[in-house]
């Protein structure tokens, strides 16, 4: 079966949505027709009850009283009406409305009064390899979180089987913990897309040694552009979390907060490890560039082996393809066999003093 090309959905660049001149705050979707419907799922808990709504209306939603909590997931930013309600109802500022519809994010942290706000890369890999990107969008205040995806289908569903089962850490340390959770679980994925790069990379090795074709080298590139996308995401990933860590709010408790820190380590962790990557590719490209000249080498070492053998046979023939009239040997009996048992032994001491010189190895 002929493999499928990989296609490539990250761009270095995106054009934006918004048109010059448009008023701060407004809220355009950057997904074009291909975003999906807006779908809004409840999770209400505290510590002793956990209540799930899906598929829920903007109308029926409220923000919680007393000591419940809510994680609010929104999927996909086509109804820009029903993000503008959600951002009345918790009282959201404009600008930060505006970053969520618009997918071309860099991540980053930003606060808004009692409100944090988080944006973040979310990854995911299809049976060929080929990585997939969203941006994520986390909300946290005093009783609720929010997150905003582009499509359905994440990484979340350890964070919500920890709050079903009723895990005392994420039902005791507020929204800013359970927005960590959400964090650590993005981060959790990066380190499995690679596992998967780092296994690619052993299989490139072998077949670099054994036989590199065009292909071998296609494969690499697609690889350098895939750590390159994901040391885009993490890099400032990384002073997101620092900043979470460091940031001064009653949202954070200090408990909170070492987890936060230890979130930091495995990002710094993962961009040692694409740094890696990125060095053991670029050698790759090195070893591949030498391979195949080697190779080529080789070819021309016997091409030039077998024309330095016919240099002197084509003498003789010439010589002998002569026509004129009186030439020795011509009219002798065995004239022929000579010249030819001649050529042979010319052929025969070529290959020998060639192989005494290791021209052969």
């Amino acid at each position: 079966m002929q493999e499928k090309k990989h296609i490539y959905h990250l761009r270095y660049f995106h054009r934006s949505s918004k048109k010059p001149g448009t008023p701060p705050g407004t809220l355009s979707s950057s997904s074009g027709n291909e975003a999906e419907q807006t779908r809004m799922n409840i999770l209400r808990y505290d510590q002793r009850k956990v209540e799930q709504l899906v598929n829920v209306t903007v109308q029926s939603i409220a923000t919680p009283k007393g000591t419940k909590r809510m994680w609010l997931d929104v999927t996909g930013l086509r109804n820009l009406e029903a993000i503008e309600q959600i951002g009345k109802i918790f009282h959201l500022h404009p600008l930060l409305l505006e970053d969520i519809t618009h997918t071309d994010q860099r991540p980053k942290f930003d606060t808004y009064d009692d409100i944090l706000y988080i944006v973040a890369r979310m990854f995911s890999q299809d049976e060929h390899h080929g990585i997939h990107s969203e941006q994520v969008s986390i909300i946290i205040g005093k009783t609720f979180v929010i997150s905003f995806q582009e499509r359905a289908g994440d990484v979340f569903d350890p964070v919500r089987e920890r709050l079903q089962m009723g895990k005392k850490t994420i039902h005791t340390n507020g929204p800013a913990y359970l927005a960590y959770s959400l964090l650590d679980t993005i981060v959790d994925n990066y380190f499995l897309i690679l596992e998967d790069i780092g296994e690619r990379i052993e299989i490139l090795e072998d077949k670099l040694i054994k036989n590199p074709t065009p292909e071998t080298l296609h494969s690499i590139n697609r690889l350098k552009q895939d750590a390159l996308v994901l040391r885009r995401s993490v890099w400032p990933l990384r002073d997101v979390v620092n900043r979470f860590e460091r940031e001064d709010s009653s949202l954070l408790n200090k408990e909170t907060r070492v987890y936060v820190r230890d979130l930091y380590d495995h990002t710094v962790q993962i961009i040692e490890a694409i740094e890696t990557y990125r060095d053991v590719l670029s050698g790759m490209v090195d070893l591949y560039l030498s391979s195949v000249s080697n190779k080529m080498n080789a070819i021309m070492k016997v091409l030039t082996i077998i024309a330095t053998i016919f240099i002197p046979l084509t003498f003789i023939a010439g010589v002998y393809g002569m026509n004129f009239k009186y030439m020795p040997e011509l009219s002798w009996r065995y004239g022929y066999l000579l010249v030819l048992l001649v050529m042979v032994l010319l052929v025969i001491g070529m290959l020998g003093y060639f192989k005494k010189k290791g021209w052969f190895e």
